[in-house]
Formats: structure tokens, C-alpha cells, sequence
């Protein structure tokens, strides 16, 4: 069997653990604190005041069962002592006021929980705005990227039609070099037949008369 340390508690449940049965069953339990940097903010503010800080505490206790069991006690002994007769006017009383200031300190939790909703809205709000422009940012890179692929790509065919070109070019002139090889050859092919000896047309028979 594995026990869990109250670290693990704290991490899972969101509250601290209990420390014994008067917590367990009486003290209520802390609230925990927020981790939203924005709730945090908004924590900070509201603790600023004195008041807050005041009908939070108020609120806290008038939430937990430790409220109930304070009543159940004090009805019982208001009765049960004699404090007063039937129908306990000044009970009725004391109790139509308590109602009174315990709607208006609900009204103040209301208000808080609003509060928070609203700061984690307007945080999600502004979240969603910079989303927005981040995906703006990336759609324009995205666009700027494609222009310059394609003038790569425009940069890539002309290379390649370049180089296309060179090689027919190469081709051209070694193929006008072997012609060029071919007639030279066949002009001296000519000469050696037309005169065997070597000696230039005309000239052995002017030689020959004098």
C-alpha cells in the first residue's frame, strides 16, 4: 500500500490535505491559491483593500459547515436555556437580520466569482488576439516564402535552359573544328595528287624551256 505525502495531495485535489477531524469535519477548507498569473494579479488587487480582504473571510466561514454547526449550537441552547418564551421574537429577529447581511455578502461572493470570470475572459480574449496576429505573421511569411520558391525556382529553369545552351554552343564548335580538321585535310590531300614531287603547279616547265 503507498502513501501519498501532502505535496501530492495539494497537486491532485487543488487543496491542502487535513490535518485531523476538526478540519475534517468542522474548519473549512482553504481556498486554494490561483496560479493564473491573471487571477493572481487580480487576487493582489482585491487583497489591497481592507474591505475585500473582510467580506472574503466572511464569506469563507459563512460557507462551511462550521456555520451550520455555530447555529444548530446556538438555536439549541437559545431554546433549550429559555432564553426567551414562544415565539421567539428577538430569535426571529436576530436571525432575519443575519439573513439580511448574509444576502449581501453572497451578492459580494457573486460579484468576486464575476470578477474572476472576467479576468480569465479578457485573458483568453487577449490570448486569442495575439494567436491571430501570430497566424497573420506566419500566413505573410508563408507568402513571402512561395514568392521566393518560385523566383528560385524561375532562377533554377533559366540555369538550366544556360546551361542547355553552352552544351549545343560546344556542340556547334566541335563540330566546326572537326570540319574545319576535315577541309584542311582534303586541301593538302589535293595539292599532294596534283603535283607528286611537292613542287607548285607551273614551275618544273619553266625550268625546263631555258
Amino acid at each position: 500500500m503507498t502513501t501519498r505525502s501532502p505535496t501530492d495531495h495539494t497537486q491532485s485535489t487543488g487543496h491542502p490535505p487535513p490535518a485531523g477531524p476538526l478540519h475534517r469535519w468542522v474548519l473549512p477548507l482553504r481556498v486554494p491559491k490561483p496560479v493564473n498569473p491573471a487571477l493572481v494579479k487580480h487576487a493582489e488587487r482585491r487583497a489591497a483593500y481592507e474591505q475585500n480582504r473582510i467580506a472574503d473571510a466572511i464569506t469563507s466561514f459563512a460557507g462551511s459547515m462550521a456555520f451550520v454547526y455555530l447555529h444548530i449550537l446556538w438555536f439549541g441552547c437559545w431554546i433549550a436555556f429559555g432564553v426567551e418564551r414562544y415565539p421567539f421574537g428577538l430569535l426571529t429577529m436576530i436571525v432575519s437580520l443575519e439573513a439580511i447581511f448574509l444576502s449581501t455578502f453572497v451578492m459580494i461572493s457573486q460579484n468576486r466569482a464575476d470578477a474572476k470570470r472576467q479576468v480569465i475572459a479578457d485573458q483568453a480574449w487577449r490570448l486569442v488576439q495575439e494567436e491571430d496576429e501570430q497566424n497573420r505573421q506566419l500566413l505573410e511569411l508563408s507568402k513571402q516564402i512561395l514568392v521566393l520558391t518560385t523566383e528560385v525556382r524561375g532562377f533554377a529553369g533559366l540555369a538550366q535552359e544556360n546551361h542547355e545552351q553552352n552544351e549545343q554552343l560546344l556542340d556547334l564548335s566541335r563540330q566546326a573544328l572537326a570540319l574545319t580538321r576535315e577541309v584542311h585535310a582534303g586541301g593538302i590531300a589535293e595539292r599532294r595528287r596534283r603535283d607528286p614531287d611537292g613542287k607548285p603547279p607551273g614551275t618544273g616547265g619553266r625550268g625546263h624551256d631555258g
